[in-house]
């Protein structure tokens, strides 16, 4: 109730996206969560062809060991954040997996490193555990099955992995555009507005230096976010530009738990701005 009390009245991003997370229990909120159920979303919104390819979506961890492992693949829960085995012959010698109890973290290994029961054992991790307990509690990873989806990694044709952007939408509009660079090396990221123009503040990693170009296509990225986002107030929309070819993320309605870091903190006012939160979600 005293959170209830605080945001009645929200005018900064981050009040925003609390306000949401308390109030807005959707059934809508819940697939954008699910990172299976999502996918049916996004088909039949945008279409199959944005999908990454998913080896397998299983119940049972158990299943994985029977499987026919490609080169490269992601491992994740479908009902959290934050936690992905990522498996390449990129990934740094010396890495190795989490151990089970572990499991909930991002880790990059080696093909030769990994093995089916393993993978098994942080999955039935996985599985164990209810994601969202912390001090803003995302309620919707609560309302969804618990599963294991094993996706294609996405890399370019250098094996390089691609930039992540990241749409601003709301109302069905795109406001802003965050760019992050270098996931497994020296992180960095950035913010523009749909025209490409920089957006001068900074979200904690540095400011890629030099500036990266925007992709050639970015004007259809952002029209893809805007048909994904039409049907609520706030979602951020995730795509990857792999070699020219678009690739569907995930939707996150509450990013970082309604924690965004803004510097300058005026720009957590500019963000929540294009949002005007309703007085119910129905």
């Amino acid at each position: 109730m005293a959170r209830l009390w605080r945001t009645r009245k929200p005018t900064t991003f981050r009040e925003k996206v609390r306000y949401k997370m308390l109030r807005d229990h959707r059934d809508l909120i819940v697939t954008f969560a699910d990172k299976a159920a999502v996918r049916d979303h996004v088909a039949s919104v945008i279409g199959e062809r944005y999908l990454p390819r998913a080896y397998a979506i299983v119940d049972d961890p158990r299943a994985l060991a029977a499987m026919e492992w490609p080169d490269a693949y992601v491992v994740k829960p479908t009902h959290g954040s934050g936690a992905a085995i990522v498996v390449s012959p990129t990934a740094p010698a010396d890495a190795r997996l989490p151990e089970s109890r572990w499991g909930w973290v991002y880790r990059h290994v080696r093909p030769e490193h990994v093995t089916p029961q393993a993978l098994a054992a942080i999955a039935e991790g996985w599985l164990a555990k209810l994601y969202g307990r912390g001090p803003n509690h995302e309620w919707v990873y609560g309302r969804m099955p618990r599963r294991v989806i094993v996706e294609e990694l996405l890399a370019g044709a250098d094996g390089a992995i691609p930039d992540d952007y990241k749409f601003f939408v709301f109302h069905g509009r795109c406001a802003f555009i965050q760019v992050d660079s270098g996931r497994f090396g020296t992180r960095t990221q950035d913010f523009h507005r749909p025209d490409g123009s920089r957006v001068p503040m900074s979200g904690g990693p540095p400011w890629a230096d030099p500036e990266r170009p925007l992709p050639a296509h970015l004007s259809e990225m952002v029209r893809l976010a805007e048909r994904l986002g039409a049907e609520t107030d706030f979602v951020r929309v995730d795509l990857y530009d792999v070699d020219g070819r678009i690739v569907f993320g995930e939707l996150t309605s509450f990013p970082a738990g309604g924690d965004s870091p803004f510097d300058p903190e005026e720009f957590n006012t500019e963000f929540g701005r294009p949002w005007t939160v309703p007085r119910r979600y129905r």
